[in-house]
C-alpha cells in the first residue's frame, strides 16, 4: 500500500509535464435512478493514456438544494485544472429537496433536513458507483476526495460525518471505505445533537468560509441542540480533538466564498491535497485571510434566498 501511494505521488508530481499538450475529455454516465430521475455524473480525465489508478475528486454543486447543475460552466476551470494534474474529476447530480419549499429555520427545519438527506444519499450512491467501476475508470479507491460548494459543501461535510459515525445512510458503502479528504466551500453540518462529535477521526478537511456569510452560517445557528454548524464551529471541534484541517477564514466576505476560491485558490487547494491527503501530514492550520480590495456582494439570508 505504501509503495502504491508513493508511485501515485510521483505520478502526480510529474503529471503536469507528462500531460503537456493533452486535453481534458468529459464522459457522462448514469450512476442511479431514484424517484424516477436519472442521476448522472460527468467524468473529467486527461486524454493521455492512464498507467496508474488516479486519485479522484468528486464535486457536488451548489444552489440551496433547489437549483444548480453539475455542468455549470463556471466550474469548468476547477475541473480542468485538476484533471490536467492527473486527477479524475467527477461532478454529480443529486435530488433537489428544497425545490418549491419555504425558507428553512429552526422551527421549520424538516425540509432542509430532508434535502440534505437526499443529497447525501445520492453522493453515497455516486461514491459506490465509482468504487464498483474503479478499475474501468482508472480510479484509486483509497484516494476519493469529496468537494462541494454551498449546498454541495454541506453535503460533503455531512457525508463524511455520517460515514465516520457508521450511520445507516452510509450502509451502501463498503464497511472499510473512508473518504480520503474533504474540501468545503462555505459549508456546514446539520445536527440535532449539538456540535457534531465524530466517533471516528474525520477525513482531513479544507474549509473556506466568509465571516459575513448569512446564508450558510460561518459559526452556527441553533435552537437548543438543533442547528446548522458552520465552518468556524466545526473547526473548534477539529482543534479540540486534534483532527487535521486547514481553515481559510475569509474576513468580512459573504456567501461568494462558496465559489471564488475555486478560481483564485487553485494552487492552495492542490497543496492541501498533496500535504494532507497524499503525504498524510497531521497539520492544523488556521489562515485569517483579508483582501482589503474585495467588497462583499452576496449577503443573502435564507429568507431572501428562498422567498
Amino acid at each position: 500500500m505504501i509503495r502504491i501511494r508513493f508511485i501515485t505521488f510521483i505520478a502526480l508530481l510529474i503529471s503536469p509535464f507528462i500531460l503537456l499538450g493533452y486535453s481534458v475529455q468529459k464522459e457522462t454516465q448514469v450512476f442511479a435512478v431514484k424517484d424516477g430521475q436519472e442521476l448522472k455524473m460527468d467524468i473529467y480525465q486527461s486524454d493521455s493514456v492512464s498507467i496508474l489508478p488516479q486519485p479522484c475528486i468528486v464535486f457536488v454543486f451548489g444552489g440551496g438544494f433547489k437549483g444548480g447543475s453539475r455542468d455549470f460552466q463556471d466550474y469548468a476551470g476547477f475541473f480542468n485544472y485538476f484533471a490536467n494534474r492527473g486527477y479524475t474529476v467527477v461532478s454529480i447530480d443529486y435530488r433537489l429537496g428544497m425545490k418549491g419549499q419555504e425558507a428553512p429555520g429552526m422551527l421549520n427545519y424538516k425540509p432542509i433536513q430532508n434535502a440534505i438527506d437526499l443529497a447525501v444519499s445520492d453522493l453515497f450512491s455516486a461514491t459506490n458507483y465509482l468504487l464498483e467501476n474503479a478499475e474501468n475508470l482508472h480510479i484509486d479507491p483509497s484516494l476519493i476526495i469529496i468537494s462541494g460548494s454551498s449546498a454541495g459543501a454541506i453535503t460533503v461535510l455531512q457525508a463524511d460525518y455520517e460515514e465516520r459515525d457508521n450511520q445507516p445512510t452510509a450502509d451502501v458503502l463498503p464497511v472499510n471505505f473512508r473518504y480520503a479528504g474533504v474540501i468545503s466551500f462555505a459549508g456546514g453540518i446539520f445536527s440535532k445533537e449539538g456540535l457534531p462529535s465524530y466517533s471516528q477521526k474525520p477525513a482531513p478537511t479544507l474549509f473556506f468560509h466568509g465571516s459575513a456569510d448569512r446564508l450558510v452560517p460561518y459559526d452556527k445557528i441553533r435552537l437548543f441542540q438543533i442547528g446548522m454548524f458552520g465552518s468556524n464551529s466545526l473547526v473548534k471541534r477539529f482543534k479540540q480533538e486534534r483532527y487535521p484541517y486547514q481553515f481559510y477564514s475569509i474576513e468580512n466576505i459573504g456567501h461568494e466564498v462558496s465559489e471564488y476560491p475555486m478560481f483564485e485558490f487553485l494552487p492552495e487547494i492542490d497543496k492541501f491535497i498533496n500535504d494532507f491527503v497524499l503525504d498524510r501530514k497531521q497539520l492544523m492550520i488556521d489562515i485569517n485571510y483579508k483582501d482589503i480590495m474585495r467588497k462583499s456582494e452576496q449577503l443573502d439570508t435564507p429568507g431572501s434566498y428562498y422567498n
